[in-house]
Parts: C-alpha cells; sequence; structure tokens
C-alpha cells in the first residue's frame, strides 16, 4: 500500500498461491474459444481498432464463473485493505481475460472512459509461463518525473503469477507488441459499481 502510494504502481511476484494460480490458468485456457475482440469506449461508443488495440477478451462474471473463487476472494481482500489503508470508498470491479496473439499491442492510454472515471486501481495478473526477453508483450508505464515536465519509462515484463497494480487515472501506459502468445487477468476497483453490465475497454 505503501509503495503503490508514493509510486502510483507496485509490482509483486508469486501474488497468488499455486493452486489459485493453476486455477486461473486453467479457466483462461478453456475459455478462450469465447474470447471476443476487444474495442476501445464504453457501451454504444466502443469501436474495433486494430491499430490501436489488438487483445481479445472475456468478461468475467462471480456468479457464473465460481471455479474462480480464489481469485473473487483476493479481490474482496484488496478492497478491504485498500478502502482500510487509503480510504479509498472502494464498492465494485470489473474484470476480464485478455489475450494478445503474436504481433499485437495496445497503444498509450489512460485506464478511464471520456463518461465513465470510476475505475481506481487497475490490477494486471500474468498468467505467462516460460516468458523470456524477446516475447514482447511488456507493460510500460509512464511516470512524471517530479518538478519536471519529463516522465520515466517503466518496463514490466509480463512473468507467470506477476501482479501489477497501478493508479488507473492517473498512470499512462501500453502494452508493446507481442511475439507470441500473452495472457492475463486484468481489472478495475472501482470507486462506484458498474450497474450497466458487461462495459468494454
Amino acid at each position: 500500500m505503501d509503495e503503490l502510494s508514493e509510486k502510483d504502481f507496485v509490482v509483486i511476484d508469486d501474488f497468488m498461491n499455486p493452486e489459485d494460480y493453476s486455477s486461473i490458468r486453467t479457466f483462461f485456457l478453456e475459455h478462450l474459444p469465447y474470447f471476443t475482440k476487444a474495442g476501445i469506449g464504453a457501451l454504444d461508443e466502443n469501436v474495433i481498432r486494430h491499430d490501436i488495440r489488438g487483445d481479445h477478451t472475456y468478461w468475467l462474471d462471480r456468479k457464473r464463473d465460481e471455479h474462480l473463487n480464489g481469485f473473487w476472494n483476493m479481490v474482496d481482500d484488496a478492497i478491504a485493505n485498500f478502502n482500510r489503508f487509503c480510504f479509498l470508498s472502494l464498492a465494485g470491479y470489473e474484470f476480464h481475460l485478455a489475450a494478445y496473439p503474436p504481433e499485437s499491442h495496445y497503444e498509450r492510454h489512460l485506464d478511464q472512459f471520456n463518461k465513465r472515471n470510476n475505475r481506481t486501481i487497475t490490477m494486471v495478473y500474468y498468467l505467462n509461463e516460460g516468458w523470456k526477453k524477446g516475447d514482447g508483450g511488456e507493460l510500460e508505464i509512464f511516470i512524471p518525473i517530479p518538478e519536471s515536465d519529463q516522465e520515466e519509462s517503466v518496463i514490466i515484463e509480463p512473468h507467470a503469477g506477476r501482479m501489477v497494480m497501478f493508479k488507473s487515472a492517473v498512470v499512462p501506459h501500453c502494452v508493446r507488441p507481442s511475439n507470441i502468445n500473452r495472457y492475463s487477468l486484468t481489472g478495475w476497483l472501482l470507486q462506484q459499481p458498474s450497474s450497466l453490465g458487461y462495459l468494454l475497454g
């Protein structure tokens, strides 16, 4: 919590126990046939832009996807801890599985919509077993340099079991071009729960 508050992002390896990791990755692979091409923008503003974003996603539902109970329990704990120690008043969440095929990427952006800005904490949990340098798909985040109009670039490698958390509204980021299939579970902790069903973006 302290590191996230100070740096706006945090990277934690081996974030979940091996059993929960295995359950998530198995679920991911079993549901790959049901992934759909991701767009940009929410609801009626959502459009497919291959030049901006190349991933495919599968939106999660807690009631339907009860096999992921270990993950959902972790989300509950994360919300409770953020509310207790960071006074964020988080009240909801939304998560999807994301698959980047070879030669896909996601251009620099913030995790907010023009007409909906309740995403507060972004969470990215990687499922890429055997990832090595040259495989691509790294997360690149951009952090302002204090007392300067410059920023620094931080490259985060998408190793299996690694969790990245950052402040959704203030950390620009991109996914660099991937040379292999790149898998993650990605989502957001919300200031207000969504009542609009599956929101794209």
